[in-house]
């Protein structure tokens, strides 16, 4: 069913969350207590606060995601959504993940509402570096300020230019997919809505059940992701 809705539509949007990433091997931020941070709420060290009042912590906890960043990468699903952008089957995909991994599969047209860890930059002067920095311990600037992810924290507006993108794509879409995600955090989770009311055919593939399953047109429970876009992606191959 999904390969024949990706044939029919004329615009799909596909929008990521934290179970896309975890399929690569990469924990949930939100059940990321494990090792030195099982004492630790990840949300407060990853916020404006700690960065300006806990400045080291907030250093480590970042090094060591972007360490697990790459020791991980991108799966077959998103290699599949890569090759599908590139053959027309989808035209963007909306993450909620900052791993970067849609970009380093080969996707274009990505919108990260929450940024990448794939940078750092200055608070300072705003210089952007590749984050090597945090894995060498170089946490600042040239110019002597302070750098940081370029990821949103707690406490920071979603970046304006990503969020207007991303709500354009789901008014413009005549499908849309969404991929690991419990549709819990708001205001992202208003994308599939916005599709689903301008008239979209709305698909759900996500381990547990979500509290929009009952306005899809297709909800898959209990599977990996990339297994079922190879599923289709044969599919669509044989047609």
């Amino acid at each position: 069913m999904l390969a024949n809705l990706l044939n029919e539509s004329k615009r799909t949007i596909v929008y990521t969350g934290a179970g896309m990433s975890t399929e690569s091997g990469l924990s949930d931020f939100r059940s990321a207590k494990t090792g030195m941070w099982e004492t630790e709420d990840p949300a407060k060290v990853a916020s404006v606060t700690a960065l300006n009042q806990q400045v080291e912590q907030f250093f480590q906890f970042y090094k060591q995601r972007v360490i697990a960043a790459k020791e991980t990468g991108p799966h077959k699903g998103h290699d599949i959504l890569a090759k599908w952008e590139k053959d027309g089957l989808i035209h963007g995909i909306i993450t909620q993940n900052v791993d970067g991994f849609h970009t380093m599969a080969g996707s274009k047209n990505v919108m990260e509402l929450h940024g990448t860890l794939r940078n750092v930059h200055c608070e300072t002067c705003g210089k952007v570096y590749g984050n090597e920095r945090y894995e060498l311990d170089e946490f600042y600037c040239d110019c002597g300020g302070t750098l940081r992810p370029s990821v949103v924290l707690f406490g920071e507006m979603l970046p304006e230019e990503a969020f207007i993108q991303a709500i354009f794509e789901s008014e413009k879409a005549d499908l849309f997919i969404v991929l690991g995600s419990s549709l819990t955090v708001t205001p992202a989770n208003q994308f599939p809505l916005i599709a689903k009311e301008q008239g979209a055919k709305l698909v759900i593939i996500n381990m547990e059940p979500t509290e929009m399953d009952h306005v899809a047109d297709l909800v898959i429970n209990d599977r990996k992701i990339g297994e079922i876009l190879n599923e289709a992606d044969q599919k669509i191959m044989s047609t």
